[in-house]
């Protein structure tokens, strides 16, 4: 039995008319009517006795009406169940991000996801391992490079521009031998990096890290100058812009995410809310 044409019969027992139920489920009245004749036939049965006043159940019709309103009660709260699922989401999400980015961009959002479902608790993994999403380490990552594990869901996010910078404090840059705040070894190809090179061959390198916020530290404390995401130099209060006639290179950030959680509520609400507060047009 179809669900449309019991609620079609529920409509018309209440409302006593075609025309009525119509307008009360936003259908036309011959179309109404059709639904109608196609349930009593396939029922075999005439649920409704047709009188000038409208229509009137048979013994046949309120033999079932109380049925059929069980099965409304079960569809409706079915319906209130999907419908409610967002607005009473609980649960862990394991994100993983790099320490800056997970510090200044995610964190944020997801206390802001976690004050409107308090009964979510996120977990935010700051770390330079790229944890697996096959495996669950993680629910949701966000990388710099586009995934490239089978069965992951990816979008990019946004674009990160980076800066050089250099301390607050300190005093004014030699043209072509600063100190060298960068990436350490096993990092030391990536754009930023070999921007730094390319731009101060003769520089030396006085410090070195994997971590960037280690990094802006050990700029604004004088160690040298360092070429760090915009998003986290302009929020140290130790650290200064340098200009330069060519900036270097930013980068892009990517979510991912593996395809059987696709349709979970909770990280959906998360993908929602980052791409609402970080997100750029693709």
């Amino acid at each position: 039995m179809n669900w449309d044409d019991v609620r079609v019969f529920l409509a018309i027992a209440r409302a006593g008319t075609l025309s009525a139920a119509a307008r009360a489920l936003g259908q036309s009245q011959p179309t109404m009517g059709r639904r109608l004749n196609a349930l009593e036939a396939s029922l075999g049965q005439a649920l409704f006795q047709r009188t000038a006043e409208g229509f009137v159940l048979t013994d046949e019709g309120a033999s079932v009406l109380a049925d059929a309103e069980r099965m409304e009660a079960d569809a409706l709260s079915f319906s209130r169940q999907l419908e409610g699922a967002d607005s009473h989401l609980e649960g862990m999400l394991r994100v993983s991000a790099s320490d800056w980015f997970g510090l200044h961009a995610i964190a944020p959002v997801c206390a802001e996801l976690t004050a409107v479902h308090p009964r979510i608790t996120v977990e935010l993994l700051t770390d330079a391992r790229l944890f697996s999403l096959a495996r669950r380490e993680a629910d949701l990552a966000a990388r710099i490079v586009p995934f490239d594990e089978p069965d992951v869901i990816q979008r990019r996010l946004m674009h990160v521009s980076y800066a050089l910078y250099a301390s607050i404090s300190g005093a004014p840059l030699p043209d072509q031998e600063p100190r060298l705040v960068t990436m350490d070894v096993g990092f030391s190809e990536m754009p930023d990096a070999v921007w730094l090179r390319s731009r101060y061959p003769r520089g030396r390198v006085a410090f070195r890290s994997n971590s960037r916020h280690v990094q802006a530290v050990a700029c604004a404390a004088g160690a040298g100058v360092a070429v760090l995401p915009c998003l986290l130099g302009d929020s140290h209060p130790g650290l200064r812009r340098v200009n330069v006639d060519s900036p270097p290179p930013g980068r892009d950030v990517w979510l991912g995410y593996h395809r059987d959680l696709r349709r979970l509520p909770r990280l959906r609400a998360l993908m929602e809310l980052l791409i609402e507060r970080l997100g750029q047009p693709t």
